[in-house]
């Protein structure tokens, strides 16, 4: 021991303290335990164990009876939503030292209204919907936008903002996105209607500008981002999501220890589920990165099931399991050994495809077997494999995240993301907008769209319900009659003189004489002795 120490310390001068009180280092008792007691002690068996089918309710979408497309889309982007981002915009702009925008609630429908047409009306520029879609010229021109809001009230308005910027709370790098991600978490969460299959899985969101939270995944059709951690049903409904952060200030330390950081953010998703859906029998699917024995033992102990692929360093040393190695050596397509801990109903099976695949489950068994179709190198020729269920199973179910990625990126609203939370603001509204279409699809009494129809459905009814008619520039006219001042008689203009064009003396400007025109203008006419 003194061999560890600083040589100073040993020849320091100690106190002993006699009849304190020793602290207890046992764990405080809890209802559930986050790791299985005696891990070196669990009995591994050959063999399979009969799915056991459990009863979960019918999903019921009775609630949105009677509720047109806007107001599907309205519960989950509502009120509380438009009015936050009103008043912290309003907040920012006295912030950064700027006249006050006096933004309403209804000129806010229609920014989000003109985001939502960006994602599926893209035009050319360094910021697509900028200024192209008040063209005066009519190929680009976009009517519905034009007379629903200037481009400058645009511009004024679409740097939005979501919280407030003299209180920081700097522990948290996304403060400034943070009420609005709690109140549609919220609004995800309340408008879900419990299915039984949900998986866990990771997003990116594009972003290429410095950040402390951005991503770098090889592999990945993006690359470089944000990773959101997202919990989704199969239709691809967005139940819950979390931002990785590294150091995250409302994570929960005894689960990053137990379960890891990948995995912690389920067991918090699952956490803040409501108490109507807390008992019911859900099956969770997660990738290698998140799979643990410790994952699945305390999923089975709360009354869920998991089913996820495994890395082999996560298998128990107690599960004798031939190696990944061995077993791409000596087995062929098709091939699969399984291990099955009976006690706690979890099951390891290695899965001989391309390559050594390792799923374990609480739910899913060997049988039956299907057939899967393979390309075989060696007999140039597609053959039949044979597939276990919880393959079967996993690849069913695991691809709701991947839904609503495809989902989103099919009419990602362009808005420039140079500032590192736009990216992540327009992932948000575009993610709202996919559950809102998804429920409605769900709908009988509705007829089912396109997310293309349901964008534009949106769009239309927000421009034309909360739009404001531009007013024309100049001053209107005081009479439209022909024999004004400002106006020549008709026997002047047709006399076949022709004008005898000039410009004004002292660089002056005056109205067009021409009926209708408003115009300022630099020319006159030296017969008539009106502006031209």
């Amino acid at each position: 021991m003194l061999d560890n120490l600083p040589g100073r310390q040993p020849s320091q001068k100690a106190e002993v303290i006699l009849n304190q009180p020793v602290a207890s280092c046992s764990p405080e008792p809890e209802e559930f335990l986050f790791e299985r007691p005696g891990m070196k002690d669990i009995t591994w068996l050959k063999g399979d164990f009969e799915e056991m089918p459990k009863q979960f309710p019918q999903p019921d979408y009775t609630r949105y009876d009677n509720m047109s497309y806007i107001d599907i889309f309205e519960s989950f982007l509502d009120e509380d939503i438009i009015q936050l981002l009103v008043d912290e915009s309003n907040k920012y702009a006295l912030f950064c030292n700027k006249p006050h925008p006096n933004i309403s609630e209804d000129e806010m429908k229609c920014v989000i209204a003109i985001l939502i047409v960006t994602g599926y009306n893209e035009l050319p520029g360094s910021e697509p919907g900028r200024d192209y879609y008040w063209d005066s010229k009519a190929d680009m021109k976009n009517a519905l936008v034009c007379d629903s809001m200037r481009r400058d009230r645009f511009r004024q308005i679409k740097y939005l903002h979501c919280s407030d910027n003299t209180k920081p709370h700097l522990e948290d790098k996304m403060w400034k996105l943070r009420p609005l991600m709690d109140l549609l978490k919220r609004k995800f969460i309340d408008n879900w209607i419990p299915e039984q299959q949900l998986d866990y899985d990771e997003s990116m969101i594009k972003y290429f500008g410095k950040h402390s939270c951005k991503q770098l995944i090889r592999g990945k059709p993006i690359r470089f981002g944000y990773k959101m951690w997202c919990l989704n049903s199969t239709s691809g409904y967005l139940v819950n999501f979390d931002l990785y952060q590294g150091k995250n200030p409302r994570g929960n330390s005894k689960y990053e220890v137990q379960f890891g950081k990948c995995a912690a953010p389920l067991i918090n998703m699952i956490d803040e589920f409501p108490e109507h859906c807390k008992h019911l029998p859900i099956k969770f699917y997660f990738d290698n990165l998140s799979t643990s024995f410790n994952l699945l033992y305390y999923l089975k102990q709360k009354g869920y099931d998991g089913t996820g692929t495994m890395r082999e360093n996560r298998i128990p040393k107690s599960c004798n399991l031939p190696p990944k190695k061995v077993m791409s050596k000596t087995k062929k397509r098709g091939d699969l050994v399984s291990a099955i801990d009976r006690e706690d109903g979890i099951l390891i099976t290695k899965w001989m495809d391309n390559n050594v695949v390792i799923v374990a489950s609480t739910c899913h068994g060997i049988n039956p077997v299907t057939q899967a179709k393979r390309y075989s190198q060696s007999e140039k020729k597609i053959i039949q494999v044979s597939q276990p269920k919880l393959i079967t199973e996993y690849n069913e179910c695991m691809g709701g995240t991947d839904f609503m990625d495809q989902q989103i990126s099919r009419y990602r609203i362009s808005l420039r993301r140079k500032k590192w939370c736009r990216s992540i603001f327009t992932w948000l509204l575009d993610a709202a907008v996919v559950n809102a279409w998804i429920t409605s699809k769900r709908c009988k009494h509705l007829p089912p769209l396109s997310q293309l129809e349901f964008r534009r459905e949106i769009a239309q009814a927000y421009l034309s319900k909360f739009g404001s008619v531009p007013k024309g520039a100049g001053r209107p006219s005081t009479t439209g009659s022909s024999t004004s001042n400002n106006r020549v008689s008709d026997n002047l203009r047709y006399d076949r003189m022709d004008h005898l064009l000039t410009t004004i003396p002292n660089n002056k400007r005056r109205r067009c004489a021409e009926e209708g025109c408003t115009s300022s203008v630099r020319f006159m006419c030296l017969k008539c002795d009106v502006g031209l």
